[in-house]
């Protein structure tokens, strides 16, 4: 049975705890296939890996899960206070389908809600010797037969309630609460089934069953066009993402597509900044849309490049094959670890502006441009990974599977790279807006952020390529290839050790970066310490971290936000 009113309030604040763990460089193996997580992760092989995930705190109901759900409220009111189920409906609709509600009213003051919703405690009857009767609406006099009457006993003529119903369904929802044309007195659908024709009827259940949900707090629909699905949630649950069975998915609170790290606010902010900015020339505005997600000029031979693939790693044509990144234009040599990996090019830098500065405007639009630009590349690839993987599910696994004689369960480690890359794509689009309203003055933070950043591209970038560009090999090949286990393992372990970085990623997301914060008051307390065990006469001194760039006490050998290990300190005297 499920209650409209049960549950806490929804709370706007997302809850969730952090957890960012980063190993030392030593462990790290440069070489290595299994990307930017040092602890790659062994649970695919735990039997009990599933159940280390969260559960889902919500339902999707379908019409037919709907109309259960309102047999089971009209069943329990039913019994538990002993009226017609004709009844039970009357008060359910008026207390949206909240059970709890109803009996608790009901039995708190049984007359002030009879009195509230229309329900008399005992019907009007007509003496069983009138045989005719004046019709209240066209005063006309009718047979006893042809007349009708809700329990006040207010009768009017068939072709008159009639009428006065099929306006009422006409002007929407609130037929629901029809009342009777003289008085009070509510009127039931049995009433209304026996008088309407079949269109009205339709018109009437449809909007008994969506009443359920528009008017249960706990139950939404889902804002896909098109989408017949609804959804119950469980209050106070925190995590706002829904995932329907139409495939899309959705923030609960806000109704927008799911945008975990960002909060609905920033959300609302952005689409309301990016659709006055494209609004400003509409036919242009589409044009700079496609041009910065589609195409972009080769930095070596400047020749107009369209972007077909999901990854950021572009090949230019021959016979200039310049390999670079498709976000910042550099070259694709430059976009490992020991190059400052994606770190040096998802951050925004301010440019230096000489003399008088009179173009805030064009500084703002600039910065949002960067952040826009990256953000609709994401998008851009996020939707090309959910092309690739119905590519995948409908076509491409049956021919791996033919060809490497497996069952396709077992090559499900394919469609599951492709789902987590789609959903680390939308991860990775919202982390833009995030960056783009996170404080300037807060550089800590954005020192943290743009690392955390630069380590998610670049982590993503090599399971993208790997389930992009490597499988070809495996699905093209006449012979099959002798290390497609080989290939199985790297995929799934990629596919492990991204999700794991980018559930991390929310968390600190979410939790606002308070290892910042945190890691600048341990900091604090050790400075001082020191200065009052008697060292006031020598100079602090302290070290750049070359990762993240944050200023570590000279005493420690891992940085506080990385914990990456610091090979050579840079002395920074105060």
């Amino acid at each position: 049975m499920h209650d409209a009113y049960d549950g806490d309030y929804i709370d706007d604040s997302d809850g969730g705890g952090r957890i960012l763990d980063f190993d030392d460089d030593d462990d790290v193996d440069d070489d290595g296939d299994y990307g930017f997580v040092d602890n790659a992760a062994d649970d695919l092989d735990d039997p009990d890996f599933s159940s280390c995930r969260p559960q889902l705190n919500y339902t999707i109901l379908s019409e037919e899960d709907i109309r259960q759900c309102q047999e089971e409220a009209l069943t329990s009111i039913s019994t538990v206070l002993s009226i017609s189920r004709v009844n039970a409906g009357i008060l359910l609709r008026h207390f949206r389908w909240s059970v709890s509600k109803v009996i608790d009213e009901w039995f708190a003051d049984e007359a002030n809600v009879r009195k509230t919703v229309g329900l008399l405690e005992k019907p009007v009857e007509i003496r069983s010797y009138v045989k005719e009767l004046s019709c209240g609406i066209c005063f006309e006099t009718c047979a006893r037969e042809r007349m009708k009457a809700a329990v006040c006993g207010h009768h009017f003529c068939d072709t008159c309630w009639a009428g006065y119903i099929h306006t009422s369904i006409n002007d929407g929802p609130g037929c629901l609460t029809l009342r009777c044309p003289d008085c009070v007195a509510a009127v039931g659908e049995d009433m209304v089934f026996s008088l309407v024709s079949t269109e009205d009827r339709k018109k009437y259940m449809d909007y008994l069953l969506r009443s359920y949900v528009e008017g249960n707090r706990k139950a939404k629909w889902c804002p896909a066009p098109g989408c017949e699905y609804a959804v119950e949630f469980v209050l106070g649950s925190g995590c706002y993402d829904i995932s329907c069975k139409c495939s899309y998915i959705f923030c609960w609170n806000c109704l927008e597509e799911a945008h975990r790290p960002v909060a609905c606010e920033i959300v609302a902010r952005w689409i309301s900044k990016m659709k006055w900015i494209l609004d400003r020339n509409s036919a242009e505005s589409e044009n700079m849309k496609w041009i910065l997600a589609n195409s972009k000029p080769c930095p070596k031979c400047k020749r107009p490049i369209e972007k077909n693939q999901g990854c950021m790693h572009i090949t230019c044509t021959p016979p200039c094959k310049f390999e670079f990144c498709w976000l910042c234009l550099g070259a694709w040599s430059g976009h490992f670890d020991g190059t400052g990996g994606f770190n040096a090019c998802n951050g925004y830098e301010t440019p230096e502006q000489e003399g008088f500065y009179d173009e805030c405007e064009r500084s703002s639009l600039e910065k949002y441009s960067h952040y826009y630009e990256r953000w609709a590349s994401n998008e851009s690839s996020r939707a090309k990974a959910l092309a690739d993987l119905q590519q995948m599910q409908s076509v491409q696994i049956e021919i791996l599977s033919d060809k490497y004689s497996q069952p396709v369960s077992q090559l499900k480690f394919v469609t599951e790279a492709w789902m987590q890359i789609a959903e680390c794509r939308r991860v990775l689009k919202w982390t833009y807006a995030y960056g783009y309203y996170l404080p300037e003055q807060e550089q800590a933070k954005r020192q943290f952020f743009k690392y955390l950043q630069g380590e998610a591209e670049s982590g993503l970038e090599r399971l993208h390529q790997c389930a992009e560009k490597e499988l070809q090999f495996y699905l093209e090949g006449d012979i099959p290839s002798k290390d497609f286990n080989e290939f199985r393992t790297k995929l799934a372990g990629l596919t492990s050790t991204t999700r794991n970085y980018f559930e991390n990623l929310v968390r600190a997301l979410e939790n606002g970066l308070s290892d910042v914060n945190n890691s600048q008051a341990a900091s604090s307390r050790t400075s001082t310490s020191k200065a009052s065990g008697g060292r006031t006469g020598e100079t602090a001194g302290r070290w750049s971290c070359s990762h993240c760039t944050f200023s570590n006490v000279c005493s420690t050998t891992h940085c506080a936000i990385c914990h990456r290990k610091t090979c050579n300190n840079k002395r920074m005297d105060h």
